[in-house]
């Protein structure tokens, strides 16, 4: 009879191992599939970077040239004052 135990209990630590093993296979499987989706996220989110780089670079640009308009502007403004200031000097 004591073997019978002995064989019985062998089988019972197969299965658990077996169990064990099966759940870490699907643990692997899903460690997986979510690295796949981990890699193809950041592929993604590099692309979106890049553009925004792009972007940035360009709303850099334009803020030079808004600054370089004003700049301008405010000197046609100043003389357009001077210009205002001498036809009513002539005026007098």
């Amino acid at each position: 009879m004591a073997p019978l135990t002995a064989h019985v209990v062998d089988l019972e630590q197969i299965e658990r191992l077996t169990d064990k093993l099966k759940g870490l296979i699907g643990l692997l499987e899903r460690t997986r599939n979510e690295l796949a989706q981990t890699v193809d996220d950041n592929g993604k989110l590099q692309l979106e970077v890049s553009s925004l780089r792009t972007q940035l670079t360009g709303t850099q640009s334009s803020q030079s040239e808004v600054a370089a308009l004003l700049a301008e502007r405010e000197q046609v403004r100043a003389r357009v004052e001077t210009m205002l200031q001498q036809l009513d000097a002539i005026n007098l």
